[in-house]
């Protein structure tokens, strides 16, 4: 594989254009000839196809865009370009089985493919999701923590510094990164897991001088630095930077990226195209250990419509068919805690991206971004529905995740608001309140009765 250093050159001597150019010049028409050159269609009927000729298709449309278009980098305007077999050296080459954690809390990320029965990996959390108090912060870590089932954990967002709103860039945003860390540090060891791996780096961190600052008060060699593209295959020196100081101190990265469905990438196919086409880019650019995809919808801001499901599931399939680089979906809903339709929306697009063969990222309520909008309780809920569903077939996943789709697509727009942390938690001891734990297992009932799901891991809230 090339060198991280040969891709900075590039970014600096590559091809230039202009952003706009790269857009629509660029961008939108290689897409549309590969949609229309390996013909992928959607198909709403089948939110999780079985159908490994068309996975392998997107696979091969993904790898033709890439080396038709390039990576645009946004402080240089020049196009990054890679050659088709420096592509497929970087996938030759790519990481597989790296270890996550330390001591007894130490992980080996699976790779695993559609249908496969190997347990899939768990990241547990808030998902950045913002949190109002060190208190809750703290809680939520340890509570997360205790998720027998959680392999890493992704921790929230902190807001405020000493009662003041934390400023991306500013001595504010440096400290309240610092804490973050050492709170996350404090509630891991408080659940008697001090060696779990940190997988989304330093939430609170905007800049990369940041993630540098907070990494030299807790974070590990063995933790994952979340880095992230820009839309649409565009790439930043901000996230330049912290690949290059990745690098040299040795973190592992996930590689992140947020194909929009509705912007550049167009419809499903599209997304599903592109998302294929980010795994070697984050072998080349961000040099990740794992792809950390999440399409999300333009309009609805969540991951759990029925078209992105589809586009996951079938980016999934293509990757996971024909890629050493494993990946780890993340999900955001669109529900609030303590409501039927978050459980409904975290299984569906959960179930859709294991049996596809990815691992999963759960814990993103009201979209990731409504404050103190975060339980425990529904990321460990879904974490027994990952573990439960390995090794079940996609046509079987198909009707499953159609009946879901079908109880909360018509909200989705309009969501029921649920109840904030502090509302359905008890914030002494951090655990969920009767209502909360009543209807867990009203749902996990459910899904055993209704669905077949034969839950592998004993409930946590007896």
């Amino acid at each position: 594989m090339i060198s991280f250093w040969t891709v900075v050159e590039r970014a600096f001597h590559g091809p230039i254009c202009t952003e706009r150019d790269f857009d629509l010049g660029t961008f939108v028409p290689n897409l549309r000839k590969v949609i229309e050159k390996y013909g992928i269609r959607y198909d709403p009927q089948n939110p999780v196809p079985a159908d490994d000729d068309l996975a392998d298709r997107v696979w091969q449309a993904g790898l033709e865009f890439l080396a038709e278009t390039g990576v645009y980098c946004l402080d240089t305007e020049r196009r990054i370009m890679f050659s088709r077999e420096e592509i497929e050296g970087a996938l030759e080459s790519g990481p597989c089985g790296r270890v996550f954690g330390q001591g007894k809390d130490a992980r080996i990320m699976p790779k695993r493919r559609p249908e496969d029965s190997t347990p899939p990996w768990c990241s547990v959390g808030p998902t950045s999701s913002p949190v109002s108090s060190e208190l809750f912060y703290i809680n939520l870590v340890k509570a997360h923590a205790e998720n027998p089932l959680g392999d890493g954990i992704t921790i929230p967002c902190l807001t405020t510094v000493n009662g003041q709103p934390i400023v991306g860039g500013s001595p504010l945003g440096v400290e309240g990164a610092i804490r973050a860390v050492l709170l996350t540090r404090e509630g891991m060891r408080r659940a008697g897991r001090p060696g779990m791996p940190i997988v989304n780096g330093v939430t609170t961190a905007a800049r990369a001088q940041e993630h540098i600052a907070a990494s030299h008060f807790g974070i590990r060699p063995t933790d994952a630095l979340e880095i992230g593209t820009v839309h649409e295959m565009k790439i930043d020196f901000d996230s330049l930077n912290k690949v290059a100081y990745s690098l040299a101190a040795g973190n592992l990265i996930f590689a992140e990226n947020g194909v929009i469905l509705g912007g550049y990438a167009g419809g499903p196919a599209g997304v599903a195209v592109v998302t294929a086409a980010y795994n070697p880019v984050d072998l080349l650019v961000l040099r990740g250990a794992v792809q950390h995809p999440f399409p999300t919808h333009f309009d609805l801001g969540v991951t759990s419509a029925r078209d992105t499901v589809w586009a996951r599931s079938v980016a999934n399939q293509a990757i996971t068919r024909n890629s050493s680089l494993p990946v780890v979906n993340v999900g955001y809903s669109a529900a609030g805690p303590m409501t039927e339709m978050l459980f409904y929306e975290h299984s569906a697009w959960v179930i859709a991206s294991v049996v596809s063969g990815g691992s999963v990222e759960v814990g993103a309520s009201a979209r990731g971004t409504a404050l103190d909008f975060t339980t425990p309780v529904e990321p460990t809920f879904a974490s027994e529905v990952a573990h439960a569903v390995a090794g079940m077939s996609r046509r079987e996943a198909n009707g499953i995740v159609n009946s879901l789709l079908e109880k909360y697509e018509n909200q989705l727009r309009e969501p029921p608001r649920g109840q904030k942390y502090q509302e359905c938690c008890d914030i002494v001891i951090g655990k969920p309140k009767n209502e909360l734990r009543e209807l867990y297992h009203a749902i996990r009932r459910e899904m055993a009765d209704r669905y077949g799901i034969r839950f592998t891991a004993a409930s946590p809230y007896i």
